[in-house]
């Protein structure tokens, strides 16, 4: 099962969450790391906007042989 990783930040505005959220999806793709599978804005109860995301599950290491 995959966890949601929050990013440590929570922002003003939604617009600030969403540039990070699309820099962390660019960067990682740009640079040549591997990128999360899935990048997320959400609201906090306290109305400001943060960013999670969900880590690809590395195929290679859960694999037992």
């Amino acid at each position: 099962m995959s966890c949601w990783i929050y990013w440590a930040k929570l922002y003003d505005s939604r617009f600030q969450a969403r540039c990070l959220a699309a820099r962390m999806m660019e960067d990682w793709w740009v640079y040549g790391y591997d990128s999360p599978a899935e990048v997320e804005v959400f609201r906090s109860k306290g109305g400001r906007y943060g960013v999670r995301y969900i880590w690809r599950k590395d195929e290679k290491g859960s694999k037992k042989n």
